[in-house]
Formats: structure tokens, sequence, C-alpha cells
């Protein structure tokens, strides 16, 4: 592989974290700055109405400690692994929630909070598919990385 497809695999992969750095601490920041209406929201759900207190500390939580991991450029590959994983939790719940529920009103904050269930649900398949992106890109990097150091 030559240099300058590394390089652009690289930028690519920062773009895709910076990316989910500006999702996840956009989101858990509008969580947790109203972070009773988060969870009041959440106890509506009829999937997560028994476990709405824990949830509603447990999200933005792990949001904002995956933008964390996401930065760190060695750690990068769980943040971002972790970011999609995050992502099919969230898309799987709108699933269920499309599936089995008539109108529950959307536990996100700001700009997200004016998407309907399916556009929601579009924008999670689509930053899904990013994360995806993003880990199989540090993944080659590192097969690469790895490669380079032995043929040294």
């Amino acid at each position: 592989m030559n240099s300058k497809h590394i390089i652009i695999k690289k930028f690519l992969v920062e773009i895709i974290a910076f990316l989910f750095i500006l999702l996840f601490l956009y989101a858990a920041g509008t969580k947790l700055v109203d972070i009773e209406r988060f969870r009041i929201v959440i106890s509506k759900s009829p999937v997560l109405y028994s476990i709405s207190d824990p949830v509603s500390i447990i999200i933005p939580t792990a949001e904002i400690l995956l933008s964390f991991l996401i930065a760190i450029p060695r750690a990068r590959f769980f943040g971002l692994l972790g970011a999609f994983t995050l992502m099919v939790i969230f898309t799987a719940y709108i699933v269920v929630i499309l599936q089995f529920s008539e109108e529950i009103p959307c536990a996100c904050g700001g700009v997200l909070q004016s998407l309907g269930w399916k556009d929601h649900l579009i924008f999670n398949i689509v930053f899904s598919l990013i994360a995806l992106t993003g880990v199989l890109l540090e993944l080659d990097s590192k097969r690469h990385s790895v490669i380079q150091k032995q043929s040294v």
C-alpha cells in the first residue's frame, strides 16, 4: 500500500473520530443539562421504564467515555468499536419502538430531538456504518503497522 493511501485512510479516521466526539459530547451534554427530563422520557419507554434511573446516567456517561477513548489515538480502535456497539444498540432500540409502540417521545436532546423515529433510525444506521468504517480503517492501520515493523 502506498503512502498516499495510508494518509487518506488516516485522514478518514480523523474525520470519523471528530464526528463521533462531536456527536457524543453534544448528545451527552443535552441529556445532562436536563437530566430529569431525560429520565422522565426514558421512564415512558415500554422497554426502559423499569431501569430509567440507571440508564439516564449510563448513556451520557458512556457517550463521554467513548469520546475520550476516540480522542486518544492509542485507544481510538476501542472507542470506535464502542461507538459502533452503542449505535447498533440505539438502532435496535428504535426498531423495537417502531415495531411495538405507538407514540413514544424521543429521549434525545437538541437538534436530534426534532427528528421523527424513522428519520432517527436512518441517522443511526448511517452513523453505525460510519463507526464500522472507522473500526475497519483502524484495524487495517494496525495491521499495516505490524507488517511495517516486521519488515524493518
